[in-house]
């Protein structure tokens, strides 16, 4: 008996020490980095976006672009390193016929390998959609809608301290207050740098209901109780963003009232 729980434990020890190796070299070690991510995916997008303005008749170099892309794996509260489906990218560049939205960013979600290839897609306002028109008349695909990219294992690591503000979203569509006339406001706080905060201040039509304030963690959402009861017969409800950390709407949000 006592041999055989010894070799149970010897048994456990290997599977143990097996697993802190899987961890150690999918974690902590991983080649795949935010650093190399960010120097590889800006450099990857620039070419092909060059080669797409080619098919457009138009004359762009890589560099003229200043392109600049921040990182994250999972949200804030996990380390950006590793392979996996949940890596997003906000990059800018400069482009005088596609204007960067004001939060001056768009967001690509990326699939990353453990070979150090990955799989990016972008944001179809900015980047165009699957297929295009080339110079000739033909129907080609865009380059950029969606592409693949490497980056050396060895490669620079060094932060490339490039970072974006978090964009706050207004995410209801309707607001349905109850039967006191009480409401809330769903937003979320995207990817970026420190977060949301800020101020909304809130209208039905032409009375002031007051003001609301938020704080987000990134990638997060929450619900904001409206400041005042809603008055009966209201139609419609207006949002005005102030944020303090983040961007937000740089435009009022007006929203129909359903009850």
């Amino acid at each position: 008996m006592r041999r055989t729980i010894l070799v149970v434990l010897a048994a456990l020890a290997v599977v143990v020490a097996l697993g802190a190796a899987v961890v150690a070299a999918n974690g902590d070690q991983s080649t795949v980095t935010r650093p190399r991510l960010e120097r590889s995916l800006t450099t990857t997008f620039s070419n092909l976006y060059v080669h797409k303005a080619a098919l457009q008749g138009r004359t762009l170099a890589p560099a003229s672009l200043h392109a600049q892309a921040m990182c994250d794996k999972a949200g804030a509260e996990n380390k950006d390193v590793g392979p996996g489906g949940d890596w997003n990218c906000l990059m800018s560049w400069t482009d005088p016929e596609v204007p960067m939205p004001p939060e001056g960013y768009g967001k690509f979600e990326l699939n990353v390998h453990s070979n150090d290839c990955y799989t990016a897609g972008g944001p179809s306002k900015l980047t165009g959609f699957l297929t295009m028109t080339d110079t000739r008349g033909k129907v080609v695909s865009n380059p950029v809608f969606e592409f693949d990219g490497c980056f050396d294992p060895d490669g620079d690591n060094t932060p490339t301290g490039v970072v974006f503000p978090s964009l706050l979203a207004i995410a209801s569509t309707t607001i349905t207050p109850d039967a006191d006339g009480r409401a809330g406001l769903q937003v979320t706080c995207g990817s970026g740098d420190q977060g949301c905060a800020g101020s909304i201040a809130v209208a039905a039509g032409d009375t002031e209901l007051g003001t609301v304030h938020f704080d987000l963690a990134e990638e997060s959402t929450g619900t904001l109780p409206l400041p005042a009861a809603l008055p009966a017969g209201a139609k419609e409800t207006t949002f005005s963003v102030t944020s303090t950390t983040g961007a937000g709407p740089t435009s009022p949000v007006t929203l129909p009232v359903q009850r």
